[in-house]
């Protein structure tokens, strides 16, 4: 009496908390509660009934140094709670000794016991103090340094001796002449002195290679250009085009980032850092996707930079054109000022016929199973270039036909559903609140950016059934 304990256990606040009795969570319940009045000492009516008869409970967790329970060591014997002493020791250290049923606890110290302090001054006991005083430390670094030098000169004569360049012999030989010990060291030991002197100042060439090094650096530029190019052959990346306005741009950058960081972690696609591009002077060939955000308040492109954009296009590159007016665009307000801005664009380029993107095209299905591409938005289609293939099967789950769409337009803003901060929060709500918005934004950065890399591959992968049927008959 009076060393009871109240055990409470929240439930949920609905009105299925009446059926725990008749479940196997109230048995585990009733379980907990018995193993903790088990945690007294032996002898206790509390206790196991093991301890009351004398049987050797076997040890289930033994306590560390550092407090921490672990799996007890091979030295550990079962506990007899009435042949055992009061204080813990090696063969019965601290710990639970039971089943996960039920166990009793042995504690470091016996009941009433406590710890005393230490009292230096206890009379049979020498104690010296001492300060913690670090010992002096030596300088050895010139003594080496010096070590060194003298094993490379000891090296360089023996080498030399090797090769028979020591010899003082006076036959004649082909080569040039023998030197001897005392030259080379000589030698040697003037190389090593000018080595220290040797300043930047002091290797500057004189005033009549100047002309020389002009061109030297003339060819330094070109080699840089020429790893420039290399480095951007080898490391694919995603590039956005640098609009003028500073909040596109930003939003831009976040959005490659946040789904060039996406790509590593779900694929084995790891691209490098994006890319900014001046469509204007920047090279655009080297990289498959070219995300181009609309935006009515950046100046118009020159002709000069859309016809870059039709070569680029011509020559196998995709251009993501995404207007970002899906929800100023949907109340039937008319056309906004970013799609005339992308009309205006599209009037100097070769545009084929384009269509949104249908059930059976490759992007559904590239990585993610889709049915919908949204970005912040989710209520503009993904506009690609239309099927020449008519009359194509409809049993089969994919759109047969060659090469990537040179094009791909939405409303629904991709950058900023795909932007993230430096801890990966998004930069930018959805319009729906809904975070799967968010999940299936990033989904359908993945297929279009597989499909950019891919081509029609993931659609002959959906027909090697047919293929095989047809290669069997």
């Amino acid at each position: 009496r009076g060393e009871g304990a109240i055990v409470l256990f929240h439930v949920t606040a609905e009105a299925t908390w009446s059926n725990l009795p008749i479940s196997g969570t109230f048995v585990d319940m009733l379980r907990r509660i018995t193993d903790f009045a088990r945690n007294t000492a032996p002898g206790t009516s509390a206790a196991p009934r093991a301890a009351e008869t004398g049987a050797a409970l076997p040890p289930l967790r033994t306590l560390r140094a550092d407090g921490a329970l672990i799996v007890p060591p091979a030295h550990v014997r079962p506990y007899d709670p009435r042949a055992a002493g009061p204080a813990a020791d090696f063969e019965n250290p601290a710990g639970l000794y039971g089943t996960n049923e039920g166990f009793i606890a042995r504690n470091v110290l016996a009941r009433g016991e406590a710890l005393a302090p230490f009292e230096p001054a206890a009379p049979g006991l020498e104690i010296a103090e001492r300060a913690l005083v670090a010992e002096e430390r030596a300088d050895l670094s010139g003594w080496l340094f010096l070590g060194a030098f003298l094993l490379l000169i000891a090296d360089t004569i023996a080498v030399l001796w090797i090769n028979g360049r020591l010899s003082t012999g006076t036959a004649p030989r082909r080569g040039p002449p023998r030197r001897t010990a005392a030259a080379a060291g000589l030698a040697l030991l003037a190389c090593v002195a000018t080595l220290p002197a040797a300043t930047p100042s002091a290797l500057a060439q004189d005033a009549g290679t100047q002309d020389a090094g002009t061109q030297d650096t003339g060819a330094q530029d070109m080699r840089a250009g020429d790893e420039a190019i290399l480095e951007a052959l080898e490391t694919t990346r995603i590039a956005y085009v640098l609009t003028g306005d500073e909040a596109v741009d930003e939003t831009s950058r976040a959005g490659i980032d946040g789904l060039t960081r996406f790509l590593a972690s779900r694929t084995a696609f790891e691209p490098g850092a994006p890319m900014a591009l001046d469509i204007e002077v920047d090279e655009l060939a080297f990289y498959p996707l070219i995300y181009f955000p609309i935006s009515a308040q950046a100046d118009m492109p020159s002709d000069t930079a859309i016809a870059r954009l039709d070569a680029y296009m011509q020559g196998g590159g995709t251009i993501l054109f995404d207007t970002r007016d899906q929800l100023t665009g949907s109340f039937g307000a008319g056309t906004t000022p970013e799609t005339a801005r992308l009309r205006d664009i599209l009037r100097g380029l070769n545009v084929p016929p384009l269509e949104p993107v249908p059930a059976d095209h490759v992007l559904t299905k590239a990585f993610y199973i889709l049915d919908a591409f949204p970005g912040r938005y989710a209520g503009s289609p993904l506009w690609v270039e239309a099927a020449q293939v008519e009359g194509a099967r409809a049993d089969r789950p994919v759109r047969t036909g060659d090469g990537v769409t040179p094009i791909m337009i939405t409303g629904n803003d991709f950058a900023a559903a795909w932007a993230l901060d430096e801890t990966g929060r998004p930069l930018f709500p959805t319009a729906s609140g809904d975070p799967l918005q968010r999940i299936y934004a990033f989904r359908s950065g993945v297929n279009i950016m597989m499909y950019m890399l891919t081509g029609n591959y993931k659609a002959d992968q959906v027909h090697i059934p047919a293929l095989l049927e047809r290669l069997g008959q």
